[in-house]
């Protein structure tokens, strides 16, 4: 028996808890989240919030830095929406209980630059932003009335009005909720809703190397674009210039921030090359950086670069960066004293489910939030700390149109959807199928689809992932569901969207640089890149 709620969020970052929170009040939630609820990106984000916050500070400014990261892509209303809505949402925060760090005497917000923006912006807890705002937020959730959480439970697909009828209903096909996937039981159940919001992060794990968390495998945006709603410009892979570089250390990010304190990068004989590639230097934008190091690296073939910030004050980066300075001593780097070895790795997903600007998709009653959504604000490029700020204004519009439309969602055509059916399908005892098709779709993205592209590269890898992906598909039917083989899945999936995506794009902008077609080129590009089914 299928079971019901008004609501169904699917992760528990910023954006899906901020969104349960708003809509607990008028409607009954369920909350999914594959692992534990605080495993999230947002509880690994160290910089901040970027918002207006000071006299000195501008929403016309926010708007020209985030228009100008973007690289020519962005939604210009959606860029004006979030940056105007920004500072209540932020305010808002601390409402809910975020402790960010205060500015002198104890009064507003003691503000962090990065790069990109023309003045102090980022509203911090130290270096352990996310984690804060993830607290506060689970302990809201857990004294919050109508709402369930499921932990340990993984969607596998939504499920649809037109699976369940045998047809495209009038006015549509509309979302009906979702199969999701018990870990602990291994069983699959039916959990319907009104309205289903995917806020399920990013895809870093598709890549190598990558900041990201393991949870991380663009479950979201392939779950979104298998059920046929639109996707768009998934070329747009942000790469994080720093990561911790220490084999030992697993997905370490070193926050834009130290350089926004004064850091600066130098190569292995100890010489700062950023101006050599931006006029900008250290503090320009992350697609800028990551090229600039991409390139010093390959000119030397040095395994990595490094971050100097040791000319600081001992006692104030200590203050400052706790978390950083205790996890690259952890691993033998005193960054008081010495530089940190870093390298670019895959940190954020500019694209995703192609969303209006109250988070409503292409597909009736499926939202997107967060990294799973691609509302215009980032274009090509994300500014710095833009994303969280992203997720709680846009959660609160999508709790907006809820509430003024939950009443009319009740009282559509309830339709019975058919359980989740097993068939034949057989235990899968030998996990060396799905790590050998894992480390090869996430090896080949290194190599073929990485920070700088080139056709050739990206015509071999579609021939190469079209064989994985198809083994992959037949493992998912021949097998009883897994969480490694419905992640794997998703994995291949949104692979294969990144590599269409990029070879669609014939000209180089912001995240996107492919050495054949070097420039931009405005009158045929400056658009975005929509896939379907």
């Amino acid at each position: 028996m299928a079971k019901y709620s008004d609501v169904l969020v699917v992760g528990s970052g910023i954006s899906g808890l901020s969104l349960a929170l708003k809509v607990a009040g008028f409607a009954t939630v369920t909350l999914v989240t594959k692992k534990k609820k605080a495993d999230t990106a947002t509880n690994l984000a160290q910089g901040g919030v970027a918002a207006v916050l000071s006299v000195e500070d501008s929403v016309d400014a926010h708007i020209e830095d985030t228009l100008r990261s973007g690289d020519g892509l962005c939604n210009e209303e959606v860029v004006r929406i979030v940056a105007t809505e920004g500072p209540d949402r932020v305010r808002e925060l601390v409402d809910f209980g975020v402790r960010f760090q205060k500015g002198a005497g104890g009064v507003g917000f003691d503000l962090g630059m990065e790069g990109g923006h023309s003045v102090r912006r980022v509203a911090h807890a130290s270096d352990l932003t996310g984690k804060e705002i993830e607290r506060a937020l689970l302990e809201r959730v857990a004294g919050t009335a109508n709402i369930e959480v499921l932990e340990n439970h993984l969607a596998v697909d939504l499920l649809l009005a037109s699976k369940a009828v045998g047809e495209v209903p009038a006015g549509g096909d509309r979302c009906l909720g979702a199969y999701v996937l018990d870990r602990t039981t291994g069983m699959v159940e039916s959990r319907m809703a009104g309205v289903t919001i995917l806020c399920t992060g990013g895809c870093g794990k598709v890549y190598l190397y990558t900041t990201n968390p393991d949870i991380a495998t663009g479950d979201g945006v392939a779950m979104a674009y298998r059920a046929g709603a639109r996707v768009a410009n998934l070329e747009f892979v942000q790469f994080h210039p720093t990561c911790f570089f220490n084999r030992e250390a697993k997905n370490f990010l070193i926050s834009e921030a130290v350089r926004g304190e004064g850091g600066v990068l130098i190569n292995s004989r100890g010489e700062p090359f950023m101006k050599k590639y931006d006029h900008r230097g250290d503090l320009a934008t992350r697609d800028a950086v990551a090229r600039g190091i991409d390139a010093e690296m390959k000119a030397s073939g040095a395994d990595c670069v490094y971050l100097d910030i040791s000319h600081k004050p001992a006692e104030f980066l200590m203050t400052r960066f706790p978390n950083i300075y205790a996890v690259c001593r952890q691993y033998g780097v005193d960054l008081t004293r010495r530089p940190i070895p870093v390298v670019p790795a895959a940190h954020y997903m500019c694209g995703g489910v192609l969303v209006d600007s109250w988070g409503k998709s292409s597909l009736n009653n499926l939202f997107a939030f967060g990294e799973t959504a691609c509302t215009g604000l980032h274009g090509a490029n994300r500014l710095a700390s833009n994303s969280l700020l992203e997720a709680v204004v846009f959660a609160h519009r999508g709790s907006l149109w809820l509430q003024e439309n939950i009443q009319s969602i009740r009282e559509q055509k309830p339709i019975q959807v058919q359980d989740w059916q097993t068939g034949g399908a057989a235990v899968l005892d030998e996990s060396v199928l799905i790590k050998h098709n894992w480390d090869q779709v996430r090896q080949l993205m290194w190599n073929y689809v990485g920070i700088v592209r080139r056709k050739k590269r990206l015509g071999l890898m579609q021939v190469r992932l079209d064989s994985v992906c198809r083994e992959i598909r037949e493992h998912f039917h021949e097998y009883l569901l897994t969480a490694d083989l419905v992640e794997l899945r998703n994995l291949a999936v949104v692979a294969e969207l990144i590599v269409r995506s990029a070879c669609q794009r014939k000209e180089s902008r912001g995240l996107h640089y492919i050495v054949d077609y070097p420039d931009k080129n405005d009158q045929d590009f400056k658009k975005d890149t929509v896939l379907e089914q």
